[in-house]
């Protein structure tokens, strides 16, 4: 009875099996079809097959019939940082220009470029996919080919396409080869400021111990060194912005950051919150941890949280365990520190945000 039972199974297995590749073959066939009307992979696509709507339209400023051209050359741009340093915030400032768009995390690009990273460093795995004819060359067209789908196709097109990824930038450097015209925003915050977020807030990041501050210092202090060695490396195309000055002077900021993207100036990136959720606005994930926070308008609120919360173990031995926040900036030593006073407009929407509520009068 069992031996025809797992007969049986294995008959339906089979069945499903073949009719899935039967649908994926027709699928890939109507696929290979459409690419050669269109012309080369990833070249030439009508906004309607990008999902395309009214916000589309309000996006690129053309019409729906109009072909979106995308290809390797375009102008990407990509913000990274360590996770916790304001990286959603410094893409819904962007999202919340009409010509850029960004979007969610897609989660995706960091790993496929771990992925990448791994084959290369490894002198064996190398030389087997040398000799498959996987060379370098063939894997770097498919790794643009694979990440430019995902950066244009997970959102609506626009002028300037953007991604979030925040591990991303540790593969920087080969981001820059892929795509020569790209540019890079590395977000930048004083690392016990990122690290009391993640902790405080339970953000769990692949390798980061949110039972101790000591190795999630040294895990942070890891990270960021190897994004920002690359960054100044690619200065020309890489610029780094302090998550703390960026709240401070977000004007200034934002007008310096456009003008190194070639983006024109647009003063709806200094009131994202009205944009979320509207035609050609900002969307958000339900899922990010970072959403609640960036539906505020810039203000100084989560700058010094830190303070009075680290071990005092961590706080002696802060220039030991995290010798880039000297390097980046910041006084190791100085709890709490002194990171400049904020615009007028910045004042004012703190005091807006931590103002209670007022109750309604009883009638």
């Amino acid at each position: 009875m069992i031996g025809k039972l797992k007969q049986n199974l294995l008959v339906a297995c089979l069945v499903i099996s073949s009719v899935t590749v039967f649908y994926l073959g027709r699928h890939a066939m109507e696929c290979h079809q459409r690419i050669e009307e269109h012309g080369q992979l990833g070249a030439i696509l009508p906004l309607s097959a990008l999902g395309g709507s009214m916000r589309t339209t309000l996006r690129t400023g053309q019409n729906l019939s109009m072909p979106f051209v995308y290809n390797k050359d375009m102008p990407l741009i990509f913000i990274g940082g360590v996770p916790r340093s304001g990286t959603t915030l410094m893409r819904a400032m962007l999202d919340a220009h009409p010509e850029v768009r960004c979007g969610e995390e897609t989660r995706v690009i960091p790993r496929i470029l771990a992925m990448k990273q791994m084959w290369s460093r490894s002198g064996r795995e190398k030389m087997r996919l040398d000799e498959a004819g996987v060379t370098d060359e063939v894997l770097d067209a498919a790794m643009q080919a694979f990440l430019l789908e995902i950066i244009v196709k997970h959102g609506e097109p626009a002028n300037f396409l953007c991604n979030k990824d925040p591990f991303a930038l540790k593969s920087l450097s080969y981001l820059a080869k892929i795509f020569p015209r790209a540019k890079f925003v590395l977000m930048i915050r004083d690392g016990r400021a990122s690290v009391h977020s993640m902790i405080s807030r339970k953000v769990t990041i692949a390798g980061f111990d949110l039972g101790s501050y000591r190795d999630c210092l040294t895990k942070w202090n890891r990270a960021i060194e190897t994004m920002y060695s690359q960054c100044l490396v690619a200065a020309d195309k890489c610029l780094p912005v302090h998550y703390e000055q960026l709240v401070l002077h977000p004007e200034k900021w934002m007008k310096t950051l456009l003008k190194f993207l070639d983006v024109p100036w647009n003063d709806a990136v200094l009131r994202h919150e009205e944009l979320i959720g509207k035609a050609g606005g900002v969307s958000l994930s339900k899922v990010e941890r970072s959403t609640d926070q960036v539906i505020k308008p810039v203000n100084v609120e989560a700058l010094s949280k830190w303070v009075g919360k680290i071990p005092a173990d961590v706080v002696r031995d802060m220039a030991v365990i995290a010798p880039m926040l000297s390097r980046l900036g910041y006084d190791p030593h100085a709890n709490p520190p002194n990171y400049g006073r904020p615009d007028p407009k910045v004042l004012d929407n703190t005091r807006r945000i931590q103002k209670p509520a007022e109750r309604p009068k009883p009638s």
